[in-house]
């Protein structure tokens, strides 16, 4: 069975970047193992000690042992949100990231600034963006109906286009 893991950007449990990842989770093939990781916010700011929190051996065991991971976060102020770059900058010495399968999923107002950055990152952390793998979602909060369901029909598309591009890259 594919292990995927799912990374939100956003603490808040009814943010737009959890509500998509729920709605992917609920296209996920039956194949594959999909997994949201909830603890990006107890990560302590990251730093050069020795002594690694078991909270950041935690996390990266859990990036470690997936065959892909997809983030889906939002922007803020023009960027990546501080807990998700406090998360991947955990990642940076140790190489969980190293050559792992990534699908980038950005669900914001705007995002394209965010979007950037964040495949920016990615890069710097050798992380295997998948072709096909990433997607802009702007004004996200119009393409969601009052109970966190996807209703743009475009968008539905592109998220499967998304997650079999990365089961794609993952199987061969």
């Amino acid at each position: 069975m594919i292990k995927i893991l799912g990374v939100p950007g956003s603490l808040r449990a009814d943010s737009s970047s959890n509500l998509i990842l729920k709605v992917i989770a609920s296209m996920i093939p039956k194949h594959v193992s999909f997994e949201i990781y909830d603890g990006i916010g107890s990560l302590p700011h990251f730093n050069d000690a020795k002594d690694v929190p078991d909270s950041v051996i935690y996390f990266r065991n859990k990036v470690k042992e997936s065959d892909g991971v997809l983030i889906c976060t939002p922007e803020y102020a023009f960027g990546v949100p501080g807990s998700l770059k406090n998360a991947l900058d955990w990642t940076v010495g140790s190489g969980e990231f190293f050559d792992k399968p990534v699908s980038l999923v950005t669900a914001s107002s705007q995002g394209e600034k965010g979007h950037a950055a964040l495949l920016l990152i990615l890069e710097a952390i050798s992380a295997k963006v998948i072709n096909n793998g990433t997607l802009l979602i702007p004004s996200v909060r119009a393409k969601l109906d009052p109970s966190g369901n996807v209703k743009d029909q475009a968008t539905i598309t592109n998220l499967h286009k998304v997650i079999e591009a990365l089961v794609q890259i993952i199987d061969k």
